[in-house]
């Protein structure tokens, strides 16, 4: 089918801002969908996106075949409905005009390059996913929620050590009423901006700030736990096994306060991670982890693990960290890895060591590669007046790679 969906991006400065081709897309359409801003800055009127947006997407589908144009905000491709579409009906089924993105006009009014900074939104997401990009020189621009969004974003930034750090809130960018409000995040004075706002963040860490890198491997005492943590060495091997890439999925098993799982989310961009974890008390440590972490997006299931991952999507990668003697546990995440997907269990009991020899026994083929690792760590430890080696239980490790 050839393209009969349309996707326009339009700024605040309306159909002045649009060449002729996008202003023939609109003009000529049999039908248009936006939200009733978009509808009123091209003065036509058209259909309203509804909430759930599913409800439009399958009114959507009955104008297959006619001339349908949907207007949205800037780069539709970039955080906005053209990503959505473009799944959906795929790159012969629609045709996208872009305007420059609300990033492209931050950077410019800031004179950053924007290859250098990180763009992130948290427009109906948690604002605490801005923590996992904090880091000294940082530059980041996100786009909010409403004109609340940049006090919740300052206050953040001053809880979390970063309140020298200069804000810029830039609102109705590109149009008549732009504006900017600027501060310190620890001296933000602006309870509300206008709610059509984009937040650029130059971080600067105060001089007692604990920052962490996104690289894997976080101190210990970054996270909340009971003892049920795989430790900062230990962590920093499984992860590399693991290998966290963009936009791959993570099932965590026996994840207990959660560390294997959130280092996950931060090591790659676009990930998504499952905690499944059975003890009731650990899932707040979970939560309280994500959070503080910068990566609420983790999904935390609550459960036995056989029972709890059937039906979950199919990972890319698979971590066991407990629950390795459960009968069919190991088989079934085996069997629903997806091809080129890394599966890696640990275990410190003698009845884990087993199982994971016997895995690695049945599944080694020519097809399957896959490592047995022992991982023997010893930190230094006061000895009354002298220091010595404190032995962590040794882990036993395997990796399997599926073909």
């Amino acid at each position: 089918m050839s393209a009969w969906l349309t996707i326009v991006g339009i700024g605040e400065d309306g159909l002045a801002g649009l060449g002729s081709n996008a202003r023939d897309a609109i003009d000529q359409a049999d039908v248009l969908f936006g939200g009733e801003r978009h509808l009123e800055l091209v003065s036509k009127e058209g259909n309203v996106w509804k909430s759930p947006l599913e409800d439009s997407l399958a009114e959507l589908d009955e104008y297959k075949g006619q001339k349908v144009t949907v207007i949205a905000t800037g780069d539709p491709m970039w955080f906005g409905i053209g990503a959505t579409l473009g799944s959906r009906y795929g790159a012969d089924e629609i045709k996208v005009i872009p305007s420059p993105s609300v990033f492209s006009y931050v950077a410019a009014r800031m004179a950053w390059p924007l290859s250098a900074v990180d763009c992130l939104t948290v427009h109906g997401r948690d604002v605490e996913r801005v923590r996992a990009f904090l880091s000294p020189g940082a530059r980041l621009i996100v786009l909010t929620n409403d004109g609340e969004t940049p006090g919740q974003i300052t206050a953040l930034l001053s809880q979390a050590g970063f309140g020298k750090s200069p804000v810029s809130a830039l609102a109705h960018i590109g149009g008549d009423q732009e504006s900017r409000f600027e501060d310190l995040a620890s001296d933000w004075s602006h309870d509300r901006v206008p709610d059509l706002n984009t937040v650029a963040i130059e971080c600067v860490a105060d001089e007692d700030a604990v920052v962490y890198p996104r690289s894997p491997g976080l101190p210990d005492d970054a996270f909340q736990h009971d003892g049920q943590l795989t430790k900062r060495e230990v962590r920093s091997v499984t992860l590399s096994a693991l290998a966290p890439m963009p936009g791959q999925m993570l099932w965590d098993i026996g994840a207990g306060c959660g560390s294997i799982a959130i280092e996950w989310l931060r090591g790659a961009r676009n990930t998504k991670a499952f905690a499944i974890e059975k003890n009731m008390d650990r899932l707040g440590m979970i939560n309280t982890n994500a959070l503080a972490l910068g990566v609420p997006e983790l999904k935390v299931v609550f459960g036995e693990a056989l029972n709890e991952i059937t039906g979950l999507p199919a990972p890319d990668a698979v971590f066991i960290g407990g629950g390795l003697t459960s009968s069919g546990l190991l088989s079934y995440c085996w069997q629903n890895l997806k091809p080129g997907g890394r599966l890696v269990a640990n275990a410190v009991t003698f009845e884990g060591e087993r199982r994971l020899i016997e895995a690695a026994e049945l599944y080694a083929n020519d097809q399957t590669k896959y490592e047995l690792v022992k991982i023997d760590i010893s930190r230094a430890h006061e000895m009354g007046r002298f220091t010595g080696w404190q032995p962590l239980k040794p882990v036993t490790q395997l990796r399997l790679l599926k073909s």
